[in-house]
């Protein structure tokens, strides 16, 4: 069984973190999933965001891009996002933990505080795009995956050939 990390904190991501989270998402991420700092600021900067980063001191150990958005309407890949009113679910974008601290529960934690911010905020439900075979990672996390199709599916298709839509219930 994996251990936590005991001085982990659990905060707000911001700008100033852009740099660590960039460096992140490409230890984490083949080439043609990785997004620019526009992308990443956006989704910090809207209203209902859930966008954490998890901290040892003043390191940044893993993130959480996540926000309230429409159901089953996942923004296009690298899109820069603006407000579009009240979320419906909390959409789970991206999640990125530092290799040496996977399996130490960094992302069920990060995961777990935007859940209960989003039901705070009044969201029950959670979307997401498992890529690059992370569905199993999201199962042990609640996720189911779910089919889809039409617009949907062609917004999937461009995350690549791997990716699955998965949602859960927020309780």
């Amino acid at each position: 069984m994996a251990s936590e990390i005991p001085s982990l904190s659990i905060t707000p991501l911001g700008p100033q973190d852009l740099p660590a989270a960039l460096a992140l998402q490409a230890q984490a991420y083949p080439p043609f999933l990785v997004e620019d700092e526009a992308a990443f600021l956006s989704r910090i900067a809207l209203p209902a965001s859930y966008c954490l980063g998890a901290r040892q001191g003043n390191r940044l150990l893993g993130y959480l891009l996540a926000h309230g958005w429409s159901h089953r309407s996942p923004p296009p890949l690298g899109s820069v996002l603006a407000d579009d009113g009240p979320g419906e679910v909390l959409f789970i974008h991206d999640l990125a933990v530092s290799p040496e601290q996977r399996g130490l529960k960094v992302g069920q934690r990060l995961v777990a505080r935007a859940a209960e911010l989003a039901v705070r905020d009044g969201l029950r439900r959670a979307e997401l795009i498992a890529v690059e075979g992370a569905a199993e990672y999201w199962r042990t996390l609640g996720f189911a995956e779910e089919a889809v199709s039409g617009e949907l599916g062609e917004k999937l298709a461009t995350y690549g050939s791997r990716a699955r839509w998965m949602t859960r219930e927020i309780p």
